[in-house]
Order: C-alpha cells, then sequence, then structure tokens
C-alpha cells in the first residue's frame, strides 16, 4: 500500500469556470481532509452544485465564490462516512424493542427485561437483544428458567449480542415444542441440561427453532424501524451503510423511502441469503437507484457462528472447551455450488467467516469459483474476517479478496478472545495491518447493532486497539493497529470500493456526490484516547443537510 501523506489539495482552477445552471453552495473556511488517490490531502474550499462536488480546493476558490455561501468557521469536514457492515432493519428494531447490550450483570438484565415488559403489557412477544454472558459474573450462558422469574406469562425471545444465539423463557420453549427429542440442526446446536432438556438457549441455526413461531413485523412496524434507524445513522455521520442481509419485504420498503426522497443515508445492499436471492436477483444485479441510494449488487451468505457463543467454526477445538470445533453451517462442496451460482449470475458474494476454519472453506470455495469462472471484478468479500490462520493469511490477496472487518470487535473481544482460541491462534486474529500490509483492501465497519453504530468508535478501536477506559495500555495486539489516515480511508474511500462506489462515493473529489460531515474536533489532531469522543455536528447527502446537532 502506498505512504500515506498530507498535502494541500489545490486544483488551481478558476472560480470563474464555474457556471451557475443549478443549487450552487460553497463551503469556506473548512479544515477539510480527503483521500485523492492513496494520498490524504487538505482543503479550504468547496463548492457544490446540484448535489455534486463541482470544485474543492484552497483559499483562492473562495474569492469569487457564488451561491449559497457557508462559512465553517475553521470546524473539520470529512467524507461521509460508511460503515462497509451494519443491519439497519436490526438497528431500528433495536430502538422498538428491549435494548440489554452492554449489561454487565444477569440480574440487572433481568430487572431491564421486566421493566420492559411491565411498560409494554399489549405485546403477545417480549422481543429484544444484546445479552453477553461472557460480561456477567457468571460467564455461562443463562437460563429459560431465569427469565421465568421475570416473564412468566408471555414468550420472551432475546437475541446475543453478536446475533448468533438466541435466549427464551419456558413459554417459548412450549410454543415451540421442544423436547429431548428436537434434534441439533446443521449448523446449530440446542444448549442442554445434563438430562438432555433444553435449558433456554438455541446456537445458530437452531434459532429457527424459535424464529419461525414468532409472528412477522407488521409493514407499520418495518417502516417506524427503518425510520430509527436512518435517524441514528445521520446521526452518526454515516452517509452510507452497507446492510448484511436484507430480505425481499425490506427492499421493497427501502425502495419506497428512496423514492420518496426519505432515503437519508444510502444503503449499498446485501441479499441476505439464498431464499431471498432466489426472489431478488431475477432481474440481475441493481447497480444504482434513485440517485446512487441503493444498490442491490450483492449477497450475503454465512459459513460459521460467532465466537462469543463458541458457533465459530475452528480447524482445532476451542482452546476453554476441548472436543467443540464450533459450527460450519455447510460442507466445502456445498460452498462452492451456493458461491458459483451467486458469481455466476453476476453478483458479489460476502460470506460471514470468523472461525479459521469457515475462512479457509470459504477462501477454497472463491478459488473454485475463480478457477470456474476468472477473475469476474466482483470484488468479493469475506465478511468479519476474524481468526484466520496465518498460512490462509496471504490467500485474501492471492483470490483478490476484500476483508471486511469490524475494528470494534477486537476491543470487544478481547476479555474472552484469547480463551477461546489460545496466544498462537490469536496471531490471526482481528489482524488489519497484517492484510494491509500484503495490499488487501479492508472495508471497515461496525456490525451495528452487535457494536454501536457510532464509527468514531471504530476509528479510536482502529488507532488504539484500546477500550474506552485505556485498557489495555498501549493496546491490545498493538502491531496491527492503523494509523489515523489508513482508519479513516477504510471508514471511506476503500469501503465504497467494496460496494463498487469509489468513482461516485468516500471522497470530496469532484464529480462525486457531496456526501460529508462536519465534527466539532480535529480528528487528526485530538489526543488519540479522544477519538471516541469526537461528535457530529452536521451529516450532509447530495448537498443537503440530513443532521443538525441540536446546540443547548
Amino acid at each position: 500500500m502506498k505512504k500515506l501523506f498530507i498535502l494541500l489539495f489545490a486544483l488551481g482552477i478558476s472560480i470563474s469556470a464555474c457556471t451557475n445552471t443549478g443549487d450552487v453552495k460553497t463551503f469556506v473556511n473548512a479544515n477539510g481532509y480527503t483521500f485523492s488517490d492513496d494520498s490524504l490531502v487538505t482543503f479550504t474550499t468547496m463548492i457544490i452544485e446540484d448535489g455534486k462536488i463541482k470544485k474543492v480546493g484552497g483559499q483562492e476558490l473562495s474569492d469569487g465564490a457564488s451561491g449559497e455561501i457557508i462559512d465553517l468557521a475553521g470546524k473539520t469536514v470529512l467524507p461521509g462516512l460508511i460503515d462497509a457492515h451494519g443491519h439497519v432493519m436490526g438497528l431500528g428494531f433495536q430502538e422498538l424493542n428491549v435494548n440489554v447490550a452492554g449489561i454487565e450483570s444477569l440480574e440487572a438484565t433481568l430487572d431491564t427485561i421486566k421493566a420492559y415488559a411491565e411498560a409494554n403489557p399489549e405485546l403477545d412477544w417480549i422481543q429484544g437483544r444484546g445479552w453477553n454472558q461472557t460480561l456477567w459474573e457468571e460467564n455461562e450462558f443463562p437460563t429459560a428458567e431465569d427469565l421465568d422469574r421475570v416473564v412468566p406469562d408471555r414468550p420472551v425471545y432475546l437475541s446475543r449480542v453478536d446475533g448468533h444465539a438466541g435466549w427464551v423463557n419456558s413459554k417459548a420453549l412450549e410454543l415451540a415444542q421442544i423436547s429431548k427429542d428436537t434434534p441439533d440442526p446443521q449448523g446449530g446446536k440446542i444448549i442442554r441440561d445434563g438430562n438432555g432438556e433444553a435449558t433456554g438457549v438455541f446456537v445458530d441455526a437452531a434459532e429457527n427453532y424459535i424464529m419461525e413461531i414468532i409472528p412477522d413485523p407488521t409493514e407499520v412496524e418495518r417502516k417506524r424501524a427503518l425510520e430509527e434507524a436512518l435517524e441514528q445513522m445521520a446521526s452518526m455521520g454515516l452517509t452510507s451503510v452497507h446492510d448484511a442481509g436484507v430480505s425481499a419485504t425490506n427492499w421493497e420498503i427501502y425502495k419506497e423511502f428512496a423514492g420518496q426522497g426519505k432515503m437519508t443515508t444510502r444503503i449499498y445492499a446485501m441479499i441476505g441469503g439464498m431464499t431471498a436471492f432466489e426472489e431478488l436477483s431475477q432481474n440481475g444485479p441493481v447497480d444504482s437507484y434513485a440517485n446512487d441510494r441503493l444498490a442491490l449488487r450483492s449477497v450475503k451468505l454465512y459459513s460459521d457462528g460467532a465466537l462469543g457463543s463458541r458457533g465459530a467454526a475452528m480447524i482445532e477445538p476451542y482452546s476453554d472447551d476441548p472436543g467443540n470445533r464450533g459450527l460450519l453451517f455447510a460442507d466445502q462442496q456445498e460452498f462452492n455450488e451456493t458461491m458459483m451460482t451467486t458469481a455466476s449470475a453476476g453478483f458479489q458474494t460476502n460470506v460471514h467467516a470468523i472461525g479459521d476454519r469457515a475462512n479457509r472453506v470459504i477462501l477454497n470455495a472463491f478459488e473454485h469459483v475463480r478457477d470456474e469462472l476468472g477473475n469476474q471484478g466482483l470484488r468479493h468479500r469475506i465478511e468479519h474476517a476474524q481468526i484466520v490462520a496465518l498460512e490462509d493469511i496471504p490467500r485474501f490477496a492471492e483470490l483478490d479478496i476484500i476483508a471486511s472487518m469490524q475494528p470494534r470487535h477486537a476491543t470487544s473481544d478481547k476479555n474472552m478472545a484469547v480463551d477461546r482460541v489460545g496466544e498462537e491462534r490469536i496471531e490471526g486474529g482481528y489482524a488489519w495491518q497484517t492484510f494491509l500490509d500484503q495490499g488487501t483492501i479492508v472495508a471497515a465497519g461496525s456490525d451495528f447493532p452487535v457494536e454501536p453504530s457510532n464509527p468514531f468508535w471504530g476509528l479510536y478501536s482502529s488507532v488504539t486497539r484500546m477500550d474506552h477506559d485505556g485498557n489495555p495500555p498501549g493496546g491490545w495486539y498493538p502491531d496491527e493497529s492503523l494509523s489515523r489516515a489508513q482508519a479513516l480511508k477504510a471508514f471511506t474511500i476503500d469501503a465504497a470500493y467494496a460496494a463498487h462506489q469509489e468513482e461516485v462515493l468516500g471522497s470530496i473529489e469532484e464529480g462525486k456526490w457531496a456526501d460529508f460531515v462536519v465534527i466539532d474536533q480535529d480528528y487528526f489532531e485530538v489526543p488519540a484516547r479522544d477519538i471516541y469522543k469526537v461528535d457530529v455536528l452536521e451529516t450532509w447527502v447530495a448537498g443537503e443537510k440530513v443532521y443538525s446537532k441540536q446546540i443547548d
């Protein structure tokens, strides 16, 4: 990768060359940063016409400024931030359902659930997400009996923070008719007691036993969830999100919102699984819809579970659970065939792979696709690439696979990751700098609502590899940390590249959409320990302000 450096970005083009043929805005006195090729550059002035960047450069551009003049008074401007892996509707429903993320004890978790249930007596099901047993003193899976203490009369379903395990009460077990004889499905596991009875936790594919009996959200509920998600994403400075798993129903709602001018954050949609793929791929990829507010040119597949629930597929057993190698959702041949189907249809294929075995199997499948179809230029991706065998990391470069990685996962998982995989395998874990050093594109994201949607938390994790308390001092495996420029690039132009959108998004450059954020501190000057405290003042998409922070 070329060395990143800062220079003054001055185009030297006279302001007189700009004709006022449409809506023109001139922003002056900016402390602006963007990328040009692989270089980080600065600017003070940008001219926007009809939603796109007309010119960007130095003070000379402001001398004859026309149209609406907006004085930024030295505030810092960055390209609109792009989250390369989030779950938009999941974020919205998190706002509507009970949210127990980050709660550090079982009892406090139960108290929150009880309060929510009492405040919503009209709900037939109590649903939510965010529990994480590794934060609790018990550090073990909860049970249906725990939930029965606070909600005995209505079924409860709570997704684990990573979305790869579900916790239910006895009412839900009864409605799903779960018994000793209920088998573990392929790629899933029912947690059982010594007598073989279900305890109330279902891992990965086993969650379907419960989910299939939960009523689908109504159209009104889905639209409300999308509105909640869009409001939050705009407030975080996210001008574009790669939505990692979209259903046919939700795609129609997205199209409706985009057509009505209500899609305030652009969405690059990944079709969620092969059932949805059969329906949504009939007319081929959608490169752009409603002026790049939407795209549908990729598919999201799953190969394994998550590390926290020990569902990630490992080559050797878990260090803290001998005999358990996690859950691989299909065999090599099936992955080969499935990915041939999606790639042959012209869709970028993005596969969730967390464990080293899962990453190896998916790399094998991508190699099979390349050998059969050649290099199609589809920019296939592995989502997470969390624990990768050291000998498999170079294969990302050899096969031209994008590593779609989420920096916050490292700082959230550091309390248990080494316990799960041991000191040797962790060398290939969360290895952002190793991937960059070999020339692999790293597209950064959050995996919200698994992690918070705030991209500055992800930038902070990228640079420091510490939690917000500054632990561990110096960073967790600090050799894999990124420079500030590398981190910003992963959240902007490289994320745009991962969506085939680098020609229209990802940087503040002539001809691209005017997507940018105004922030309260200089990202490149603020102490590293304070990066996560950076606040978004304004978010602009296509030259229109979609968020402005209310100042007390």
